[in-house]
């Protein structure tokens, strides 16, 4: 019997219309003008379609502007950064709703039911996890960071997927007046979580290392920095007249220059932006329909 050209599968795999993934942004910018919601929905338009041909929509949920909070019909969150701290919404009805979701995605996902649901947490919403769970203190930095800086890979972290592919360390956006540190390690092993980053290290500052990146499942990670933070996108919006005299009154001359410099040069954040995210999507993508990317993967011809 003849053998099958590999094109004829490539063919009939093109015929199929997939179904598509669903992914929910959950919005805690408080309709505050932000850069972090553009950056997400350009890395899941880019994805859609990109890993084994799977499109993928997306819904976007204002959370403490709207108290909007998606329910568990879909394959992929994204909670993304904010302003303010993370202990103004105490007592409110947005994040009580807020955290019933983190409460029910962590039970779903514990209790290893199909398909799996992945879960970002990005600054803002991390702090929310972590004061959630309790699994470490979230406290108000000395000054805030803001800017591109180095984070340190735990040994963890060098085998986690999220980060396959970056350096160690590697550099971040990192924007944030909070910070997690303390973490409990005696709860962390009865969830199952992992520290995957600290901060960079820094010998001159007698000061405790903050937790950059925590993964509380396989399909639930938060991380303290910006990984959507496009530097092309950055450079743009930070060379804007406003945003400049913005940066310089706040922050300095120095400061600011140090940012545009940083932002032209690729071995900054560039890997950062192009690995984290596209990485998580694309899992995320494959675990949801393991079929499709079975077939894909046949489909491809022999080289």
């Amino acid at each position: 019997m003849a053998e099958a050209c590999p094109c004829l599968f490539a063919d009939t795999y093109k015929k199929m219309t997939p179904k598509p993934i669903r992914a929910a942004i959950i919005d805690l910018y408080n309709n505050i003008p932000n850069q972090g919601m553009r950056c997400i929905k350009n890395l899941l338009a880019d994805a859609s379609g990109a890993y084994f041909n799977v499109p993928i929509e997306f819904n976007v949920y204002q959370a403490r502007y709207k108290n909007e909070i998606p329910d568990l019909s879909y394959d992929i969150y994204i909670s993304t950064g904010g302003p303010g701290s993370p202990f103004d919404s105490e007592g409110l009805t947005w994040e009580k709703n807020y955290f019933n979701f983190l409460d029910d995605l962590w039970r779903y996902n514990a209790g290893k039911s199909q398909p799996p649901k992945y879960g970002l947490f990005i600054c803002h919403s991390y702090q929310m996890v972590a004061r959630h769970f309790e699994f470490a203190e979230v406290t108000e930095r000395r000054s805030p960071a803001f800017g591109m800086y180095k984070v340190n890979k735990t040994e963890a972290g060098k085998s986690d997927p999220l980060f396959e592919g970056l350096k160690d360390p590697f550099y971040a956006a990192d924007f944030r007046e909070w910070q997690v540190l303390q973490p409990r390690k005696d709860l962390m092993d009865e969830m199952g979580a992992q520290i995957l980053c600290i901060e960079k290290e820094r010998p001159h500052v007698k000061l405790e290392r903050a937790v950059m990146a925590i993964r509380l499942l396989k399909q639930m990670v938060a991380v303290q920095f910006h990984p959507e933070a496009d530097p092309d996108g950055m450079l743009f919006h930070f060379s804007k007249p406003e945003q400049k005299a913005k940066i310089i009154e706040e922050h300095g001359q120095k400061k600011y220059d140090i940012i545009i410099e940083r932002l032209k040069k690729p071995q900054y954040i560039d890997a950062t932006y192009k690995t984290v995210i596209p990485g998580f999507l694309k899992r995320a993508v494959k675990e949801n329909r393991p079929e499709l990317a079975g077939a894909f993967e046949t489909a491809q011809p022999v080289r």
